[in-house]
């Protein structure tokens, strides 16, 4: 018995070895598409344009190497650890600074661990990035179950709920008493989650994500009905914003109806890819981000690449994870962009965006509802959640900024200029927790609309 529950907690040593002979197969089956005619309109609005696919397919079969990244991934600490009865695979990168915080970074959907990359060296070294040694974080992420080289459920049940008591247990088993959690697109879910259950040790959470649409307003954007009376203007464009959103997540109905049905991106890297491009964003569908990656073979500030956009796909064919990524929005009941809950009593709220224009009313379950939208640019850099030695001691330092206020009480905004970025504040069960908003400057995620609904 006592050596049947160390081999379930043992944490093992992980290395990418991918058989040349998949490289081969996944070159071939590229070659042998059996491509359709040509889209009958001039934009895109029947899918993934075919001379678009093309031009991806030609460079994924012949100059694209799978190599590069798989070097990239055996350059950082691999493991895999069993959780909950299922492997899961993750990167555990500790800073050099002793005193630095744990920080567990969840991706998304269609993301992986690839897209974290760029974040490591800055979060773990950020001295060498011109911030201080209090900014360090030691950073653990994982893929998500049915992604990448994480198990692959058998059973249902491993919704955002489930994992996020699966890396709070993560967390713990590597040692960490104390740690905060972000996660963007699908990561934002487990981490709200993980803020609704407040694990022992958990800090904070940063959400790429925010889930504050009362859920008044988005049964009507579902349903494509007019707005609610009495919106401001900025919440009535907030609202359309909202109504395009659902006229473009075709793929994710189908996901969450019909998961199984999706045999064809297991048979074809091509079906898969254009599939996994077909998502939106603010400016299109495919993703405008992601679409103009396609024609960039480098860049020196943070924008995605063509290479790095394969990376992620051709992480999905290699795993065959196509079908099984998918599975998480079947099992997902919940709604995806209103409140997931209550932060529970005696929360304050700190906002540390652009001020507001005024001072807001709690809503109903202790999220702000008056601004469907919080004000800020898409792509500005988010500086206010505290730094890594801020957290740790729980003390942010208070700033002046457009306050909260509630029938729980009120709050004041806690900006200080560390590696964290963050919107909302807050207390639970008598510990303080915060709850971060926003998203990162150069956020490499490949992310849907949902997660970039403010203003541009």
């Amino acid at each position: 018995m006592g050596s049947t529950v160390e081999a379930a907690t043992e944490i093992r040593p992980f290395q990418v070895d991918i058989p040349e002979e998949a490289l081969e197969d996944l070159r071939r089956r590229i070659a042998a598409t059996n491509w359709p005619e040509k889209e009958t309109v001039a934009d895109q609005s029947q899918g993934v344009p075919l001379a678009m696919i093309q031009q991806l397919a030609r460079y994924w079969a012949t100059d694209y190497d799978w190599r590069t990244c798989e070097a990239r991934l055996n350059a950082l600490p691999q493991f895999v650890t069993e959780l909950d009865g299922l492997d899961i695979h993750f990167l555990h990168v500790r800073s050099q600074h002793d005193d630095a915080l744990p920080l567990i970074v969840n991706h998304g959907w269609p993301g992986s661990i690839i897209e974290q990359l760029k974040i490591i060296d800055p979060l773990t070294d950020p001295t060498a990035h011109g911030a201080s040694a209090a900014d360090a974080f030691h950073v653990v992420i994982p893929s998500m179950p049915g992604h990448g080289f994480s198990g692959k459920p058998t059973s249902t049940g491993w919704g955002p709920e489930r994992m996020a008591r699966a890396w709070a247990a993560l967390m713990g088993r590597l040692g960490y008493r104390r740690y905060v959690a972000q996660g963007g697109d699908w990561g934002a879910f487990v981490v709200d989650q993980m803020g609704l259950q407040a694990p022992a040790g958990l800090l904070a959470i940063h959400t790429n994500m925010p889930a504050t649409v009362p859920a008044d307003v988005d049964r009507a954007s579902l349903a494509g009905e007019g707005p609610p009376s009495g919106l401001s203007a900025e919440e009535r464009r907030a609202y359309e914003q909202l109504i395009r959103t659902y006229k473009q997540v075709e793929y994710a109905r189908m996901m969450a109806s019909r998961p199984q049905t999706l045999y064809g991106i297991a048979d074809s890297p091509v079906g898969l890819a254009a599939w996994l491009l077909d998502h939106n964003d603010a400016d299109g569908q495919p993703a405008a981000a992601v679409a103009a990656a396609l024609d960039r073979t480098a860049s020196a500030t943070g924008e995605l690449t063509r290479d790095e956009v394969l990376d992620n796909i051709t992480l999905y064919w290699l795993t065959n994870t196509g079908v099984s990524a998918s599975r998480l929005y079947w099992e997902y009941k919940g709604g995806f962009l209103q409140h997931q809950g209550r932060l529970g009593p005696r929360c304050h709220h700190r906002l540390s965006r652009r001020a507001v224009p005024s001072p807001a009313q709690l809503g109903r379950a202790g999220l702000p509802q008056p601004h469907l939208l919080q004000p800020g640019r898409q792509g500005r850099p988010l500086r206010r959640l505290g730094t890594a030695a801020t957290l740790r001691r729980g003390t942010p330092r208070s700033v002046p900024l457009t306050a909260l206020t509630g029938a729980r009480g009120r709050a004041s905004a806690t900006p200080t200029a560390g590696s964290t970025r963050g919107l909302l504040g807050g207390c639970r069960r008598g510990r303080r927790l915060l709850i971060g908003v926003g998203l990162p400057r150069r956020d490499a995620n490949v992310v849907k609309l949902a997660s970039r609904l403010e203003e541009r």
